[in-house]
């Protein structure tokens, strides 16, 4: 019986590959011989970066990079296993939980450092990157990443202008002769779940800068910004920052991947799903277990399980999902390819108790192993209906 498992991070307490052997663990206790094939899975935010170096017996990288508000942090990024290819979440760099809610405001904060985890893996030979993005504090279009990379933004006295999207008013001319051709050359794929445009009421600010420390005046300022800067790129440089799906994702850093270094905006689970090359490991695979912190109708619409469950869906494989907590949506969890699903939590608990690292692990083995019976039991029936036959 050959079983693929592959959980999503139970976000607040185990990451895939813990969650992962949490339920290999239970399912062994049920029958010590299932064959058993873990995949670490992302969406292309928190947990990419693990998920993709594991995945490919990659490594990680640590260095110290410019913080959000400039100052030197310590951030780490990896390097996949044919060492030619990198993978970055640009929150190590630029992200909400690096700041303190006071210090949340994103007209100061900048994403150079990005920019320079980027130049980093450049200068260690990689060529292509898968970047996730998404939990920035910043919304200034990517032009600190860019800036990294040797771009520079310059006001009316030719001056550079300084970091955060509150800058972004004063861009009059943009000059791009220091960009090395390394940068030029490189590939990037972006893990991009959004749509927003980059600015008006649907884009970065309005959509997005409340919850990195904006007012509402902030808000109208920094949109005005963005505006601005997309006027100037499309004077100067023909780049229709705009109209591309996905650039206000991440306080514009989409328009600044997307345009500035040839990107293609693409669906985090598909993106990580395609360099995991699950669909190959499907092969032969009797039952996939996949799920994550939460189920509920947002997980048709793009979250890993309901991408795995798409895959399996094709070859006819049952899927069976897991999480904390499942709410509405059933419909199309079925929809997506789940054959059934089942919370692990065994009964009233607080919310500190079910997220408690060690109790989610428990409840995951727990879980695993009574599933893992009940499909030994049918397996075992199965064998035998067919040995009748025979006879």
């Amino acid at each position: 019986m050959n079983i693929l498992i592959a959980m999503d991070s139970l976000k607040g307490s185990l990451s895939s590959l813990e969650a992962n052997e949490s339920v290999k663990t239970g399912l062994l206790q049920a029958d010590p011989k299932f064959r058993i094939q873990t995949v670490p899975i992302a969406d292309g935010g928190q947990g990419t970066v693990e998920a993709l170096v594991y995945a490919t017996n990659g490594h990680f990288v640590e260095t110290v990079v410019t913080g959000p508000l400039g100052n030197r942090i310590a951030a780490k990024y990896g390097i996949l296993g044919e060492e030619d290819s990198a993978v970055i979440e640009v929150a190590e760099a630029c992200g909400l939980p690096l700041l303190q809610k006071e210090q949340l405001n994103p007209q100061i904060t900048t994403t150079y450092g990005v920019g320079e985890l980027i130049l980093d893996a450049l200068n260690k030979g990689c060529r292509h990157f898968i970047i996730g993005l998404g939990g920035s504090a910043t919304n200034d279009a990517g032009i600190g990443m860019l800036q990294a990379l040797g771009y520079q933004f310059l006001n009316r006295e030719g001056q550079e202008v300084g970091f955060g999207g509150g800058q972004l008013e004063e861009i009059a001319k943009i000059d791009s002769k220091h960009v090395s051709d390394k940068v030029k050359k490189a590939t990037f794929r972006v893990a991009c779940d959004v749509n927003n445009p980059l600015y008006g009421t649907n884009g970065a600010a309005y959509i997005y800068g409340p919850q990195k420390g904006a007012t509402p005046e902030m808000i109208q300022e920094l949109d005005n910004g963005l505006r601005h800067f997309a006027n100037v790129v499309f004077e100067q440089m023909g780049l229709d920052l705009q109209n591309i799906a996905g650039a206000g994702a991440a306080g514009g850093l989409g328009a600044a991947f997307a345009g500035f270094l040839n990107s293609r905006l693409q669906s985090g689970v598909q993106l990580i799903l395609d360099i995991n090359k699950l669909e190959r490991k499907l092969m032969n695979v009797d039952l996939v277990i996949t799920g994550e912190g939460k189920l509920d109708g947002q997980t048709s619409m793009g979250k890993a399980p309901a991408g795995i469950a798409n895959l399996a869906k094709k070859r006819g494989i049952p899927v069976i999902a897991l999480a904390g907590d499942i709410t509405d949506g059933q419909r199309s969890l079925y929809d997506s390819g789940i054959t059934a699903y089942f919370a692990i939590v065994g009964g009233p608990v607080s919310l500190e108790v079910a997220l408690d690292r060690d109790v989610t692990r428990e409840n995951l083995m727990r879980t695993a192993e009574q599933i893992g019976r009940v499909w030994a039991t049918a397996s075992l029936n199965r064998s035998r209906d067919y040995e009748t036959k025979k006879k």
